[in-house]
């Protein structure tokens, strides 16, 4: 049904631009003849609406990889910085978060660890609708914060860190073999508020994959077998993006040349202080409304990504 309604999707965009075509072609040839100036303006405003309905069907061909139409697995991880870097990997997770409310993607939190004063350790966001992951795959890399610290009671300007792991959440069963001798299973108690939504077993669960190192958790579910169920099939989907990056280029391992969470590794620039600016270090796209970035307005970053492809 996914499947089905993405495709009626893609075909009711090509009538759009058939559609707009054709109306701009009457509205051009109608100024020409009739010169009027309330003609021209409507004929340019058709013209467009044509250009930025290309653009976006431009946007969408650029999302035909395997999996790029499936949901998102975002994984936030505070890097070196302390309780600085913590607060950083959760401005990040608030700016995925009102990202997806825009997009109006459902979003589910499988797992959190809250920092130690403030912010997060790391967090693990499914993030669902469609093209969720061909939209967030340029988003996996360092992203790095330069502000005046709200923690310094001097008020200096501090460099922070936090890297973004996005994993496609493959919904079929993956034929992926998983050792249980490879796995290192642990519980532990949910984070949370407190009250009545506290969680007073140890439900959560967290899997170490020995042989990988990859570690996955989730704690959303009350029911730990339900949590573990949810875990080995993040794990698959990780195993399986690795076998995947492997085949394709045997010289970039997924795990194996993963870049230091500090300076000199990072895709992405967010400065606060002295100046604003967001610049992406891969494509050299920048703006200076740093707020509105932060606040979920990511789409013309992604699309800069997406379209040097």
């Amino acid at each position: 049904m996914r499947e089905r309604a993405q495709s009626v999707g893609t075909l009711e965009h090509f009538k759009k631009i058939e559609g707009l075509q054709a109306d701009a072609e009457a509205a051009l040839e109608l100024a020409k003849e009739s010169g009027d100036d309330e003609v021209i303006a409507e004929a340019g405003r058709i013209m467009k609406d044509l250009g930025e309905s290309v653009g976006a069907l431009e946007f969408k061909c650029k999302m035909n990889g395997e999996f790029d139409s499936q949901n998102a697995i975002v994984e936030i991880n505070a890097g070196s910085g302390g309780t600085e870097a913590q607060d950083w990997a959760e401005m990040l997770m608030r700016m995925y978060l009102r990202w997806a409310e825009k997009k109006r993607f459902a979003t589910e939190v499988m797992d959190y660890q809250p920092g130690d004063g403030a912010g997060i350790k790391n967090a693990t966001i499914l993030v669902s609708g469609g093209y969720v992951f061909g939209n967030l795959r340029n988003e996996s890399g360092v992203h790095r914060l330069v502000r005046i610290s709200p923690f310094d009671s001097n008020a200096r300007r501090h460099t922070s860190f936090a890297s973004v792991s996005v994993t496609p959440d493959i919904e079929e069963e993956i034929d992926v073999t998983v050792n249980e001798a490879d796995l290192r299973v642990d519980t532990y108690r949910s984070s949370g508020a407190g009250g009545q939504h506290i969680n007073k077993t140890d439900s959560a669960v967290r899997l170490t994959h020995i042989p990988t190192g990859i570690v996955v958790a989730c704690q959303s579910e009350r029911s730990q077998h339900k949590n573990k169920s949810r875990a080995m099939k993040i794990l698959k989907s990780k195993l399986f993006e690795r076998e995947q990056e492997q085949q394709r280029a045997k010289m970039n391992e997924l795990k194996g040349d993963r870049k230091k969470i500090d300076f000199g590794s990072q895709v992405r620039n967010y400065v606060l202080q002295p100046y604003q600016l967001v610049k992406d270090l891969r494509s050299n796209y920048e703006t200076s409304d740093v707020n509105s970035v932060l606040d979920g307005e990511i789409d013309s970053l992604i699309e800069s990504c997406l379209l040097m492809t």
